[in-house]
């Protein structure tokens, strides 16, 4: 069988002969879906140039580092977060990115913005999942100030929004988890609402929606005050048996931050605590099982994945469009219960 030609080429690739030409010649008019078309062509089909159209298309990509700031590496949603940012990177045909994943066991203010500082220094972009606190603004108008484009990520930290947030519209979170508590209640009464911090926007989004669900649909339910867990499972698990122990009434219980695998071992060491509805946050193996066992009645999620093409693509916007623009982008939120995963 003849070798195949760059005619062959083309109409493989889908593209016209002059392009393919342009792609052999390294000229710069070309867009990267179709360099990146004509190199899948020509590695399919095993066209004879094809290691010179893999090193043209290659040296044609911006060189692109990114950055992404989490929280608490022992926590396993952040380790989900960093394997689904490192996928999507891989996945980018149009540049090369080169992904840098730090986490943050000092949560302070302070360490916070110093790691962002010192993160940014080495990217072109980065991605931040912060409390909001002025030592951090601070910090991220300075990052912004030097040109580096930053992300909010997971949380916003911009009440005018004003910055780029790749997240979930976490008031409508909160106000669904309200009505499935309500509607799986079978009489009005007491709930619980336990968060991590209120400094994280995304969670106090999502109390002022639960609390207006109640508001303006459920009056006769009981909402009480929150308690704080301080992003641990250690607090979390006493502030749980607490509330447990205080209000031996207690209809549902709304758990959203972190510290969530604290709260479930106080619930399943009360047998009481199986009449509850609970609603709680990301669907990782602890909540997955306790799902299964009826300790949680709905786990609401980030779409990990989709968030992280989302984001990754809107740094390589960000960091090749001469001219402004606002990069946001609000996922659809997944819902889990025992019948579903």
């Amino acid at each position: 069988m003849d070798r195949p030609t760059i005619p062959d080429l083309a109409k493989a690739a889908g593209v016209s002969v002059s392009t393919v030409n342009r792609v052999i010649a390294s000229e710069g008019n070309v867009s990267a879906l179709k360099r990146a078309a004509v190199q899948e062509a020509a590695e399919r089909i095993g066209f004879y140039g094809v290691t010179a159209i893999q090193s043209r298309v290659s040296a044609s990509r911006p060189k692109l580092r990114f950055g992404a700031l989490l929280l608490q590496p022992h926590r396993p949603f952040y380790q989900n977060v960093s394997a689904a940012l490192h996928d999507a990177a891989a996945q980018v045909t149009e540049a090369e990115i080169e992904m840098r994943i730090e986490f943050l066991e000092n949560l302070s203010p302070q360490a916070t913005a110093d790691a962002a500082r010192a993160l940014a220094d080495k990217c072109h972009a980065i991605a931040i999942t912060s409390a909001v606190h002025p030592q951090i603004t601070h910090a991220v108008e300075e990052i912004a100030g030097k040109g580096v484009h930053v992300f909010a990520f997971i949380t916003q930290l911009s009440a005018a929004g004003q910055m780029h947030y790749i997240g979930l519209d976490n008031w409508k979170v909160g106000r669904t988890s309200a009505w499935t508590i309500a509607n799986h209640c079978k009489a009005p009464g007491k709930i619980g609402i336990i968060t991590g911090s209120h400094r994280y926007r995304n969670q106090e989004m999502k109390e002022i929606g639960f609390r207006s669900y109640f508001r303006e649909n459920e009056p006769d339910f009981t909402l009480l005050e929150p308690l704080s867990t301080y992003e641990s499972s250690a607090v979390a698990q006493e502030v749980t048996e607490k509330l447990l122990t205080d209000h031996p009434d207690l209809a549902g219980l709304y758990i959203t931050g972190g510290g969530i695998s604290g709260a479930i071992a106080a619930l399943r060491a009360r047998k009481s605590a199986a009449k509850l509805v609970v609603v709680g946050d990301e669907l990782t193996e602890i909540t997955r099982a306790a799902l299964l066992d009826g300790t949680l009645t709905l786990v609401i999620s980030h779409p990990l994945d989709r968030m992280a093409r989302d984001l990754i693509r809107g740094m390589v916007k960000a960091s090749t469009t001469r001219h402004g623009g606002n990069w946001s982008s609000i996922t659809a939120f997944d819902m889990h219960n025992r019948e579903n995963i």
